[in-house]
């Protein structure tokens, strides 16, 4: 696939075309998402749950977020990637902040960056992007801040929630962000924001309306063990069962003796072999 920037998410919107996200934590996953023509590649926060084995994405470090971004680098060097900014690599201080979106860039090889949260955030966002950082925005459920939220469930329901949202929406646009993330809201304040905002919005668990919709990729292959399916997720594959029955089939090849097979072997030449004389 063509590699693909910011123009073209805009220029899309504007035709009304809608685009996929997925989530890619190493290199031969991004290789596939991009050969399978993925524009937007997000190297997500979610790795911690998803990958790492943490209960959520609190405990995830700038160090574990660039040796994924790197990894999705190399696996996708025309790809656009965009870095999740983890819990608190923002939120200290401004200098911070542009400090660790700045590695994002320059030694993680991203070409945009991801924060979550609304109107305290759209000063920083002005100081990322005149520091040469494109900056996503999410709104809606923002894992990183799910206990002040009341857990993960759909986020404004109400008229008042509704219209905070759609004006920190509002305020992260004008602070210059290239597309915003809307997760877990009604399918309604999605489409009104999408009609009414200038840059992509990108839905997960906001309806269909969205200019692009992203999945993380595990909940797209049913990769993610006994945990819940969120109502918005449509497993395309079952790839653990057939990862679980090919494991299962190995062992029972080499419990069998079955594997590996001469085919599978290496042989030496047979005058080698005669020649050859084992130590006493």
């Amino acid at each position: 696939m063509a590699r693909v920037g910011i123009a073209d998410f805009q220029a899309w919107k504007a035709e009304r075309r809608r685009f996929a996200c997925l989530t890619a934590y190493d290199a031969p996953t991004a290789r596939i998402l991009h050969g399978a023509g993925i524009p937007l590649i997000l190297v997500g926060d979610s790795a911690g749950n998803t990958v790492l084995g943490y209960r959520d994405t609190i405990p995830v470090t700038m160090e574990e977020m660039l040796h994924h971004v790197k990894a999705a680098r190399r696996g996708a060097p025309e790809a656009f990637i965009t870095a999740d900014l983890p819990f608190l690599s923002y939120q200290a201080s401004e200098d911070d902040a542009l400090e660790n979106a700045g590695l994002m860039l320059k030694e993680g090889g991203a070409d945009a960056v991801k924060l979550e949260g609304g109107r305290p955030w759209a000063a920083l966002v002005r100081r990322m992007i005149s520091a040469g950082i494109p900056v996503m925005g999410h709104l809606g459920l923002t894992p990183q801040s799910a206990s002040l939220l009341g857990g993960y469930r759909v986020q404004a329901t109400t008229a008042e929630s509704a219209r905070a949202l759609a004006d920190d929406a509002l305020q992260l646009e004008q602070a210059g962000i290239f597309a915003l993330v809307l997760e877990c809201i009604p399918q309604e304040l999605a489409r009104a924001l999408t009609e009414r905002l200038a840059v992509p919005t990108i839905g997960i668990g906001a309806g269909v309306d969205c200019d692009g919709q992203v999945l993380v990729l595990h909940d797209l292959l049913g990769f993610r063990g006994g945990e819940k399916t969120p109502r918005f997720v449509r497993r395309y594959a079952e790839v653990e069962q057939s990862i679980a029955e090919a494991a299962k089939k190995f062992a029972a090849d080499v419990e069998q003796g079955k594997y590996p097979s001469r085919e599978e072997s290496f042989h030496m030449p047979a005058g080698e072999w005669q020649r050859f004389r084992p130590p006493e």
